[in-house]
């Protein structure tokens, strides 16, 4: 089939390394995210997210289609919802979307294609810094792909909240620590990420430095841990979890 635009309609979205409902969860979809389905073979579609490449299999029926002028109108223009979830009335009813979810900015009332939406109810949110949007992640559960409030990987809190702030890093950290300037641990500060090798040299985890020693980052859940210059210290096991590999600034 010829490349197809779409756009996710429902809340989240798993993508799967293969067309099989037993394939692991590698990234998801928020709503209001655009696509270019590549291949259909019901009830799978082969897709390939256009805010960061990431390419895998979703259940068709999560995504509606677009014309590629529609597609270019919606992508226009685009923010990100920072409230943690809002209600959101739709052609087929009542629905929550979640932190990160894709929205036209300062409107309340908007259209994709031929379907017309309300945000509900909206919050002045008070985060304001890098460091507060992700303590407002702290003790959400672990899960590897995922990207929202309800779970969420290491690398998963470090798109989302950096997008909030100019920056559209990629999907996974050992590509994430392309990006940004090398800092000396003398000289970080709030917001700084760091990056942690495993034993075979590649780079599998990363997080982002609090204001007072400390590193938030998901592992079992989100959590925050010490900083120190060997690494992530949990003081709960009195161990040395995450080797340091490198600290970077955006």
């Amino acid at each position: 089939m010829e490349i197809k635009d779409a756009y996710c309609f429902v809340s989240i979205a798993p993508v799967r390394l293969a067309a099989d409902d037993g394939s692991e969860i590698i990234t998801q979809l928020l709503f209001g995210e655009l696509v270019e389905v590549h291949s259909l073979d019901a009830p799978w579609a082969k897709i390939r997210s256009i805010s960061d490449g990431y390419e895998g299999y979703i259940d068709h029926k999560h995504v509606s289609y677009l014309s590629p002028k529609e597609a270019r109108r919606w992508s226009e223009g685009l923010s990100y919802l920072k409230d943690r979830e809002i209600t959101l009335t739709t052609p087929w009813g009542k629905q929550r979307i979640c932190r990160g979810s894709f929205l036209p900015e300062n409107e309340t009332n908007f259209s994709i294609g031929s379907s017309q939406f309300v945000l509900e109810s909206t919050t002045s949110t008070n985060l304001e810094s890098i460091v507060d949007f992700a303590e407002d992640y702290l003790n959400t559960p672990y899960l590897w792909g995922g990207k929202s409030p309800f779970g969420i990987d290491c690398s998963g809190i470090t798109q989302i909240i950096y997008r909030f702030f100019g920056w559209n890093l990629p999907r996974d950290c050992f590509e994430q620590v392309e990006h940004g300037q090398e800092i000396d641990f003398d000289d970080l500060q709030a917001g700084d990420l760091a990056y942690f090798k495993n034993n075979t040299g590649k780079v599998t985890h990363v997080g982002i430095l609090d204001r007072n020693g400390g590193i938030i980052h998901a592992s079992g859940h989100v959590r925050r841990d010490q900083f120190t210059r060997e690494g992530i210290y949990r003081e709960d096991i009195k161990s040395l979890t995450h080797p340091l590999f490198i600290i970077k600034r955006l």
